[in-house]
């Protein structure tokens, strides 16, 4: 009989599609324009952020400065001290889902966001809420987002807040009141499936906001408003649309030169900026982080080659025009969904005896850049991780010379970095005067394979209202159990790695890859959340743990360090899932994430010196799977609803049908859902929790086989637990 397999899980990688109906466009509200904020809360402006260490007590913006370094000048909690850092208040937010947001403080008030773009401003001394706005997105959008229904943070200017909700407005909120502003819809095409998740950046009274959609099929593209009306003062696209129709540029005329093929712009081209966006005050510009392709292959995307501008690259604008600059490509032609969205860091150093102005990035390649923010010249790219696809960047062209280990085009290849990258969106701290980068890395294969559609006809078509990758899904466990021989190992790190010469200071290695955002500080500690559940404080010098703290919950956040009445604090959000729901459980002997062992509890932490509170116990996940009822089925039948299962359904309940611990266990279904799983997955009946109707996309005959599948590897699972091991084997003898 058919077997499920239950192997690798560990190494599988990748993203979430929340799973719910693409929904009808929100009600959007109207720009109120006339009425203007005069809070005497929030009163953040260029001058301050330019000159945030004067302030080290504040967090006011996104990297906590317009360089987002992310290094805290705070030392308080220093090396001698740390032992004595306990939690001053915790709050819980309320949900399950991953946490992400960077908070900003200023002045004794922290703003941020949670799941479902919902904001708050909270007394950051004792956590007390002093107001919550929440944009009421409908639950059915979270179908529309490819990495869950997360936020990554606000911008706080001039009385005002400033965020992105999930289903592409743009709101400004009174500081002091949290009351509505004005709202524009940032979308320019709600057929697509575009979503917003980055923290807008703000300057010289412009908000700069990207979108995510890549993988669904969408254009990239930036735009900058009016931050008193919310009117844009410009677009810039990041890929070239309809060559039929005129360029918005010559930037997206020299673009277009690099794409091949007749139908490039037919499936959006992707090209999202969906995290890193950066002012630099120095030039009056703003960098853009730019994403993967659309499809993720290239064979497929631009036929013929091409290098495909300007995806996975660094584009410099004017801040005030939009006008292009310059721009740096960090993987031409980009095969395998290596975004360079990730974190974007300012800094004036020597290097090779002359002062430069540079820009630095480990972006998801595994290669960690060094440029010349005046023109764009390559300095620096050294790897910082485990990399097979490339040998080597070439300083003297600037491009990677790539290995022929990552060309999929004909057979099925493990690839380091898989499509979560070497680094992804979780924050890196630069300590620019020591030249270290602490970062978080990974080093988590994935193995790609050209879609069947291709093979079997030798085309691609745009499938609206899924993802369209141009990969092999469906298949995508089997691949893994026929490939297993040849399989890399999977860790993830934190590393202290020096981006000049290219050498590790020392690393940290953890069981898991995904993990979260780090803050170092004037203090000699560098601190990191991890999916074990551990918050905790490292040597900068050796990454020695001297403190850590159990949350019993995994993180991706990045931790951040304020000072208020002399008393230096130290804060993480709680929560994990975001990009690496399809991976799903893992399995034995790797430790299990702290949010399966426990549940995935969103909680604001803050800790002091001689901070007392303490966490409400953790209770432990009953993990028991019900006894299914199976049908009487073939191997061929089962076959069936595992493709469907991992086109439709794995990238939010997980690879073989085992969760991660964030969205539901299908094993673990009670038969209300069994007997009502039609009307769930076709009919909405849960559309309101976020799980909506695949009605457009599924017939009453394939969730048959889906629950089939389901049933029969949740079967499996029982009796392997049970110790049943021919039991498990025999799934569908009566």
């Amino acid at each position: 009989m058919y077997q499920a397999p239950t192997v690798l899980l560990v190494m599988a990688t990748l993203f979430i599609a929340a799973c719910s109906e693409a929904p009808e466009a929100p009600k959007l509200a109207e720009t109120a324009k006339e009425t203007q904020a005069s809070s005497a809360i929030g009163q953040i402006d260029d001058a301050r952020i330019n000159n945030a260490d004067s302030e080290p007590g504040n967090w006011l913006a996104y990297g906590r400065t317009y360089e987002e370094q992310r290094f805290s000048p705070l030392k308080q909690i220093n090396k001698d001290t740390v032992k004595d850092l306990g939690l001053a208040w915790h709050k819980d937010m309320g949900t399950n889902r991953a946490l992400e947001s960077t908070p900003i403080v200023v002045d004794g008030i922290m703003f941020f966001t949670t799941t479902w773009s919902r904001v708050y401003a909270i007394d950051a001394v004792t956590g007390e809420e002093k107001w919550q706005f929440d944009p009421e997105v409908p639950r059915e959008w979270g179908r529309r987002a490819c990495c869950d229904v997360v936020n990554r943070g606000v911008a706080v200017y001039k009385g005002h807040v400033y965020f992105g909700s999930l289903d592409g407005r743009l709101f400004s909120l009174d500081a002091e009141t949290g009351k509505q502003v004005w709202s524009v819809d940032t979308i320019i095409d709600r057929d697509r499936f575009y979503t917003v998740t980055g923290a807008p950046r703000v300057a010289n009274d412009k908000i700069f906001i990207g979108n995510g959609g890549a993988e669904f099929g969408v254009r990239g593209y930036v735009t900058a408003y009016d931050t008193k009306t919310g009117d844009q003062v410009w677009r810039f696209y990041t890929v070239p649309g309809d060559p039929a129709e005129p360029f918005e540029n010559k930037a997206m005329e020299t673009a277009a030169k690099s794409w091949k093929g007749t139908n490039y712009w037919e499936y959006g081209g992707g090209g999202t900026v969906w995290n890193s966006i950066v002012y630099d005050p120095d030039f009056n510009a703003v960098y853009l982080g730019v994403g993967n392709g659309s499809p993720w292959s290239r064979e497929l995307r631009s036929p013929g080659g091409g290098d495909n501008l300007y995806l996975s690259s660094i584009v410099a604008l004017d801040a005030d025009t939009g006008e292009y600059r310059w721009h740096y490509q960090t993987t031409p032609g980009d095969n395998w969904d290596y975004t360079a969205v990730q974190d974007i860091a300012l800094a004036n150093m020597t290097i090779d005896g002359e002062d430069r102005k540079v820009l630095l990035q480990a972006p998801k390649n595994g290669f960690f850049y060094v440029i010349d923010r005046a023109d764009g010249k390559l300095l620096r790219a050294n790897p910082f991780a485990a990399v097979t696809w490339a040998t080597h960047v070439d300083l003297d062209t600037g491009r990677p010379v790539e290995s022929g280990r990552g060309d999929y085009s004909d057979e099925a290849k493990w690839v380091l970095p898989g499509p979560l990258g070497a680094h992804n969106w979780q924050a890196m701290s630069i300590d620019a005067e020591a030249g270290i980068a602490y970062l978080p890395v990974q080093e988590n294969p994935l193995i790609y394979a050209m879609s069947d559609e291709y093979y079997e006809t030798g085309l691609y078509k745009r499938h609206p209202g899924r993802m369209n990758l141009g990969l092999e899904f469906g298949r995508i466990a089997q691949l893994f159990v026929d490939n297993v021989g040849s399989q890399p190992k999977v860790r993830g790190y934190l590393k202290a790695f020096n981006f000049l010469t290219g050498e590790e200071k020392w690393a940290v290695e953890f069981p898991h890859y995904w993990n979260g955002g780090v803050l170092g500080t004037k203090g000699g500690l560098v601190f990191q959340g991890n999916a074990l559940g551990m918050f905790a404080a490292y040597d900068q010098d050796n990454g020695e743990v001297l403190w850590e703290f159990n949350t019993y919950v995994s993180m991706l956040a990045p931790p951040i360090s304020y000072q208020i009445d002399g008393v230096q604090y130290v804060s993480i959000l709680t929560g994990t899932g975001g990009g690496d729901l399809f991976s799903g459980a893992p399995i034995d002997p790797v430790p299990q994430p702290a949010s399966l062992t426990h549940s995935n509890t969103g909680r604001m932490l803050v800790f002091k010196l001689g901070g007392t509170s303490a966490l409400p116990s953790p209770t432990v996940r009953d993990m028991t799977i019900p006894a299914q009822q199976l049908a009487d089925v073939d191997d061929e039948t089962i076959a069936r609803g595992e493709v469907l299962y991992h086109d439709f359904c794995a990238l939010c309940h997980g690879l073989v049908a085992r969760s991660g611990g964030v969205i539901a266990d299908l094993r673990m279904m009670g038969q209300g859902s069994h007997d009502n799983f039609d009307g769930i997955v076709l009919g909405g009946l849960q559309a309101g929790s976020g799980m909506a109707s695949f009605a457009d996309s599924l017939t009453p005959t394939d969730t048959v086989l889906v629950h089939d599948y389901i049933k029969a590897r949740a079967h499996e699972d029982r009796e392997l637990a049970l110790g049943n091991q021919e039991a498990a084997r025999l799934t569908w003898l009566k």
